[in-house]
């Protein structure tokens, strides 16, 4: 096992399903290259009706999940994880790109913690979390989601999940930019025509043609991703407009 992930949640059910799917089921259940263990929060309450969540102090709306539960979630993982990366799903935290997804597939092991409700007690941040992770800047109702989105990209990175590595170099995001178009047959449908260069089987020229339309896609659907890669890449914009006509 390359890579152990624990994520702690009060609805262990949520990942059933999803963790026995495509590569990643295959990466966990027959290559045995990720080992993803799912914790109930609530097996660490100790009341007749497990509660993990109370009403905030100062009054308002929702409840908050108690830090008492997820302290001792985390410390009974002590001896099986490093514990060096304890992770919060929140909208509070930055959000997940692929260098940081990148960076966590070289990690021994991590914890994901699933959010609900208002939030956590602040004290879980303060004092036990070592970083809060975003998928985005909306909300949902609880960190189950962002936690399978973490698993599922971080996975694609390890060595030996995807069959071959030249799909994921050559996927969006992995260099700073989307990917390139891609077809397959057949070569012309609805008079909508498959570019003569894939069809040519020149390789050097493939290999250009994609390289040139990596950069022209990221320009017209992400000019935000574009304008960081400008000065990176020293990409010239004169150069670019004639690329377009």
């Amino acid at each position: 096992m390359l890579l152990r992930i624990d994520v702690i949640t009060i609805f262990p059910e949520f990942f059933e399903i999803p963790l026995k799917l495509g590569l990643l089921g295959k990466a966990i259940n027959k290559k045995s290259l990720i080992g993803v263990f799912v914790h109930n929060l609530r097996d660490y309450a100790h009341d007749n009706h497990k509660t993990v969540d109370d009403t905030p102090y100062g009054g308002g709306p929702g409840m908050v999940m108690k830090c008492e539960p997820i302290y001792e979630s985390v410390e009974a993982l002590k001896g099986k994880n490093s514990l060096e990366h304890i992770i919060l799903l929140s909208p509070a935290g930055k959000v997940l790109t692929q260098d940081k997804v990148k960076e966590m597939a070289s990690w021994k092991d991590f914890v994901l913690i699933c959010g609900r409700y208002e939030g956590v007690d602040e004290r879980v941040v303060e004092g036990l979390v070592t970083e809060e992770i975003s998928i985005g800047d909306y909300v949902l109702s609880g960190g189950e989601l962002p936690a399978l989105v973490v698993i599922e990209a971080v996975s694609r990175m390890v060595p030996g999940v995807v069959g071959e590595w030249e799909s994921v170099v050559n996927e969006s995001f992995y260099n700073g930019l989307l990917s390139c178009p891609q077809y397959t047959k057949p070569a012309n449908f609805r008079g909508m025509k498959v570019p003569d260069v894939l069809l040519s089987g020149n390789h050097e020229e493939i290999r250009k043609w994609r390289e040139k339309q990596a950069i022209l896609r990221t320009l017209r659907k992400r000019p935000d991703l574009f304008e960081n890669l400008r000065e990176r890449l020293k990409i010239d914009l004169d150069e670019l407009e004639d690329m377009y006509e």
